[in-house]
């Protein structure tokens, strides 16, 4: 099973628009894959005694990480950056054991040209600092407003031949650090 985290909690996001693509070729080549939306987060999670003692409603959040045999990770750029929402859902989850071994690949949505280069990048440096193992096949998704027709769905046969093709390429990736048991258990 693999989680799709959507990377932001922005309502009307074009990141969640694009994650509901990548979920749909997923489905399509019949791989489990749960979502976490992180629109969804749980009120009380922000609140600072939640560092020390998570609430129980951040609780599916957690297990859908720790369950995940990988992660797909769609996020924007927001001022040159992760978005805030997601390094803290990341602080929030639990420490080695969330990332250490799990693979890891993203999708990147800005409205610039460079389509959230700089927080992959970021991304890239947190999960390899928590011994995730990186999949090299990066999709960046610039200029997204021009991508995307008025239902939120991208145009562009070629980015969605990529998104296509970085899912069979990860969905294998993770199988076969499955089968090296390079992931602990």
């Amino acid at each position: 099973m693999l989680n799709l985290i959507i990377g932001t909690n922005r309502p009307g996001s074009n990141s969640r628009k694009v994650a509901l693509q990548v979920q749909s070729i997923y489905e399509e080549m019949k791989v489990p894959l749960q979502v976490s939306d992180l629109a969804e987060l749980p009120p009380e999670i922000f609140n600072p005694a939640s560092y020390a003692e998570k609430p129980a409603a951040f609780a599916p959040f957690s297990e859908a990480v720790l369950k995940a045999d990988g992660l797909v990770v769609v996020t924007p750029e927001y001022n040159g950056s992760v978005p805030g929402i997601l390094k803290y859902f990341i602080d929030m989850l639990k420490f080695p054991e969330s990332f250490i071994g799990r693979p890891v690949c993203f999708v990147g949505v800005s409205a610039g040209g460079w389509g959230a280069l700089r927080p992959i990048e970021q991304l890239q440096q947190i999960f390899s600092y928590r011994d995730g193992y990186v999949f090299p096949g990066h999709v960046f998704l610039p200029r997204i407003n021009d991508l995307l027709d008025d239902s939120g769905r991208l145009t562009d046969a070629d980015l969605l031949k990529r998104l296509r093709r970085q899912a069979e390429d990860y969905t294998s990736f993770v199988e076969k650090l499955k089968q090296t048991r390079l992931r602990p258990r």
